[in-house]
């Protein structure tokens, strides 16, 4: 089991790189363009390319970051693994909710 999240969290990471990088120039190039939220939203309303992105992202940090957060309840605060892994999970599921909450919210999926 600790293997595999191991690996799990190393592609995770993988991906998650390149989508850091993307959403990082995403908010330069609105900061220097001087968007507003509505022009912004404007141009994400409906697009499948950024819902896919995004939603490509919150699935990544919902894997990686409960993993990382299981390791560190069981090392620095001698959690035991199954109590970690259920705390970890709950906070997978959490950050899945609310990061889908926002995908579906900017891509307009609702409306």
């Amino acid at each position: 089991m600790e293997q595999r999240l191991f690996v799990l969290q190393r592609l995770t990471a993988m991906l998650m790189a390149p989508l850091v990088l993307g959403h990082l120039a995403v908010i330069l190039y609105a900061v220097r363009g001087g968007l507003t939220a509505s022009e912004i939203l404007a141009r994400t309303q409906g697009n499948a390319w950024w819902i896919g992105f995004y939603g490509l992202f919150v699935l990544c940090v919902a894997v990686h970051v409960p993993i990382g957060m299981r390791n560190i309840l069981i090392e620095w605060l001698r959690l035991g693994r199954s109590a970690a892994g259920a705390v970890a999970l709950a906070l997978g599921l959490l950050l899945l909710g609310l990061g889908l909450r926002a995908v579906v919210a900017v891509g307009g999926l609702l409306a």
